[in-house]
């Protein structure tokens, strides 16, 4: 259930990605307007994973109840789009505050996750990863469908996460290892002075320091900041790159935009790969699946953009497998983070990952264009190794560290 909450709320994330085209022809927006926009997601989603992180929201107040709000909130902004979509600071706006919501939805879905599972946690996280990858790249499959409608991708993909807050609210239950929350209540303190800005500056420093002093949880987080890097960079542009390789090209007599439905396939291949990678590391370890599979998506990143235009075929299977494998370590890197730390502090470690994690990736999804005007798509899509390079040396030092212990019952 709440994989499949996942996946229907988190269609609001890349919406406006996969109408680029449409958007673009109808309102005028420049490919670095889309770019903006679909930064903005990033940075809004940086500032409500931070606001949540910075309050201990996510360990003070029912996950469930903020997953709710979250996802309705990110839908209703999603589908306003459409009533002004010509009006460039407007669009911005409203993309940053989708991703604001967005931040009580992913990392809080995770979290209610964790507080059902223990042994099995990995393989758990990796099914509700692969739901997230799914629905992050369904808006190209809606597009591949409704191209000449691009409204009604932005409408269909705000209803499903409205759908999203109502079921994980109303039809899932706190799990059994779930950590009960705090008492909240600011305005019942003994003086106003203890109010909001207080309570941050006194509490955020004590659960950040300890996170600073954990090791192995700190080596957990670069891992995962070295995928982020990667990651999005690829996401948000896999489909122009395959919309340039593919141009024009359709199945069914037209019904099928070919270069959207391989994006969209792309997406599925990591939601298949990060179920596996939850499979594998339950047997050889965390450590050790997400340095494989960081080498092999590296792999990819460094050789995708260089492959000649009419391979066709050698393109498609490479983006599949740069899908499987980009996405194959970011269930185990959240895994792992739940492990290292604290159970007081498993929901705002999580949030905080994912915050540091967006923000690193603004800088790939403005660069990634920048660099493929300036040199290519080759040498555009080579910048990104540097993520998975910086994950691997991460992963190598923590596995010879008594800490990883911890992970993956033992296996490291």
């Amino acid at each position: 259930m709440l994989s499949a909450a996942t996946l229907m709320g988190i269609t609001v994330w890349l919406s406006v990605n996969a109408i680029a085209p449409g958007l673009e022809l109808e309102t005028g927006f420049s490919k670095g307007d889309v770019a903006w926009l679909t930064a903005g997601v990033q940075l809004g989603f940086v500032a409500g994973t931070l606001i949540i992180a910075a309050t201990n929201l996510s360990d003070l107040m029912n996950a469930r109840a903020i997953f709710a709000v979250s996802a309705v909130t990110a839908g209703a902004l999603n589908a306003a789009l459409v009533f002004m979509p010509g009006d460039f600071a407007y669009a911005l706006a409203l993309r940053i505050l989708v991703g604001v919501s967005l931040g009580g939805v992913y990392p809080i879905g995770m979290k209610i996750l964790a507080g059902w599972f223990r042994s099995g946690r990995g393989v758990a996280i990796g099914m509700m990863v692969a739901a997230l990858t799914i629905g992050s790249g369904a808006p190209n499959l809606l597009n591949s469908i409704f191209a000449a409608q691009w409204e009604t991708t932005l409408y269909i993909s705000s209803a499903l996460s409205v759908a999203a807050g109502g079921m994980v609210y109303f039809l899932v239950r706190d799990g059994p290892y779930e950590v009960p929350t705090a008492p909240f209540n600011l305005f019942n303190l003994k003086s106003t002075v203890y109010l909001f800005p207080t309570y941050v500056s006194r509490v955020f420093p004590s659960y950040m320091g300890y996170i600073w002093r954990n090791r192995g949880l700190r080596l957990v987080i670069l891992g995962y900041l070295g995928h982020a890097w990667e990651l999005y960079g690829m996401w948000v542009w896999i489909p122009a790159f395959l919309a340039v390789r593919y141009a024009g090209d359709s199945l069914f007599g037209g019904f099928l935009g070919l270069a959207s439905l391989l994006a969209f396939l792309t997406f599925v291949a990591g939601a298949v790969g990060s179920v596996a990678a939850g499979y594998a590391a339950k047997r050889w370890g965390r450590c050790a699946i997400t340095g494989c599979a960081m080498a092999m998506s590296g792999g990819m990143a460094l050789s995708i953009g260089f492959l000649p235009v009419e391979w066709g075929w050698v393109i498609a299977i490479a983006a599949l497998v740069w899908g499987a494998s980009a996405m194959a370590d970011s269930a185990q890197f959240s895994t792992g983070a739940t492990e290292l730390s604290h159970e007081s502090f498993r929901g705002t470690t999580l949030t905080l990952e994912m915050g540091l994690g967006t923000v690193i990736s603004f800088a790939t999804i403005r660069l990634v264009p920048i660099l493929s005007d300036w040199a290519g798509w080759g040498v555009a899509f080579a910048f990104l190794a540097i993520g998975p390079a910086v994950g691997i040396a991460a992963m190598l030092k923590l596995r010879s560290l008594p800490e990883s212990a911890a992970m993956a019952m033992g296996k490291r």
